[in-house]
């Protein structure tokens, strides 16, 4: 089981493939670079992994909200929020909120590394995405507020090129987006940010 927590530490010290990565699960409208504003809202994302039944797992969370501007809610994402003024650095930010949405202990993970950060322009976040460990199994308790429910994926499931697939996803009543390359995970469609940087997480234990 070591041997992939070595290959994402290693991975994560070479230069990252960033773009590159992000492009290959990005439709083809947000395949453009696109450069940050200077009013973008900082936020972070924690990439968790833990074993659970001798393998590897990462938690994902399936976003609900209360708030009717949420242009996430629904979607599968790393559990993650807004960077706050009171926060020292986006690296306490990812460990902050996963502890709110998810109820992870913070003294309890490891930061491995960090991912290359990705802007949104639906929702004008940059997000810092970081790699963290835990050496068991954690008990989650999900931020009703935040968390319609946990997803646990072993990790040996986005190494099966099976998995990327496309589909067509309805943004709006009016808008639909045609050919959307996602990862089909238990029959839940992980596409978007997410998968962007999920693309990456996996191409990092390559660099190897």
């Amino acid at each position: 089981m070591q041997d992939l927590i070595h290959k994402i530490q290693s991975g994560l010290q070479h230069p990252l493939p960033g773009v590159t990565a992000h492009n290959k699960m990005a439709h083809a409208a947000r395949r453009a670079k696109f450069d940050v504003p200077d009013n973008a809202r900082q936020a972070s994302v924690l990439a968790l992994l833990y074993p659970k039944l001798e393998e590897w797992h990462i938690v994902f969370i399936e976003r609900t909200s209360r708030n009717p501007n949420d242009q996430h809610k629904g979607q599968i994402s790393f559990p993650g929020g807004s960077y706050d003024v009171s926060d020292p650095d986006f690296k306490f930010t990812a460990l902050r909120e996963a502890n709110e949405e998810i109820g992870v202990d913070p003294n309890d993970i490891q930061i491995l590394g960090e991912l290359t950060d990705l802007y949104i322009p639906v929702s004008n976040f940059n997000v810092n995405p970081f790699v963290g460990l835990m050496n068991y199994r954690p008990s989650f308790i999900p931020q009703e507020s935040e968390v319609a429910s946990i997803l646990e994926i072993p990790f040996q499931t986005f190494l099966n090129p099976n998995i990327r697939q496309k589909t067509n996803i309805k943004i709006t009543p009016q808008i639909t987006m045609k050919d959307v390359p996602y990862f089909n995970i238990d029959n839940k469609i992980l596409w978007g940010a997410t998968a962007m940087m999920m693309s990456e997480l996996i191409e990092v234990i390559q660099l190897v």
